[in-house]
């Protein structure tokens, strides 16, 4: 058992069977409840649980699949270039959303871990949750935050995006694919880009450029922290 789990098609095999299941469940069944991203976090880990198989094993095969997270959100360029009028014409509001939705998370986490008495090495690792993983673990790293309780934040938010978007679009009546996607970007980085891509190319682009604006605002007004 430990000669098959240890090897890196172990891993590699248990994400890509996972998510293509549920995928195709949520396709059938059309409900953001299946995301695929939460199940298959959610199955993974009770298989892992379920079989005793450490975590190290996984990772052999968990962080080749990680790779392709920086070059799977460069990707999003592609999306961005074929709506580049769209961002000439709309660029003040799209800084202005990314500033506001960087300095709403930002402040929303600060205030809530005093709220909640966190400790101050779980609230830096908190402050980056709304961006990307890579600069999120980065500024993580930088302030003396917790990264993996970053990354699983990042995560979690991600998914919460995914399944709330179609929800809080159609409740809140929000039917300009500018306005929602640098929403969706800018609260839930490359999770919540997946379902913005699904809504149409230009939900999908603007969110990939919230992605990269809020990253780096992100960044920047952490130095001030």
């Amino acid at each position: 058992m430990r000669e098959i789990t240890s090897s890196p098609f172990f891993g590699i095999t248990l994400c890509v069977f996972t998510y293509t299941f549920y995928q195709r469940l949520q396709h059938r069944f059309h409900t953001p409840l299946l995301n695929p991203m939460l199940w298959t976090v959610v199955t993974i880990i009770a298989v892992l649980q379920l079989f005793g198989i450490p975590i190290e094993d996984f990772n052999q095969g968990g962080d080749i699949i990680s790779l392709f997270l920086s070059p799977a959100t460069a990707v999003l360029a592609v999306s961005i270039f074929n709506q580049l009028s769209v961002l000439k014409k709309n660029l003040l509001p799209i800084l202005g959303g990314c500033f506001v939705g960087a300095v709403t998370s930002i402040t929303s986490v600060i205030l809530l871990s005093k709220a909640f008495g966190l400790e101050e090495q779980i609230q830096t690792a908190l402050i980056p949750k709304s961006v990307t993983t890579p600069i999120a673990m980065a500024v993580s790293e930088q302030m003396g935050g917790l990264v993996p309780v970053t990354v699983a934040a990042v995560v979690v938010t991600g998914i919460i995006g995914c399944v709330c978007t179609p929800f809080l679009l159609r409740v809140l009546r929000i039917k300009d694919p500018v306005t929602a996607g640098i929403a969706i970007g800018a609260c839930s980085h490359a999770l919540g880009t997946t379902k913005a891509i699904e809504i149409s190319e230009t939900h999908g682009a603007m969110s990939g450029i919230a992605i990269g604006m809020s990253g780096i605002l992100t960044v920047l007004i952490t130095l001030f922290l």
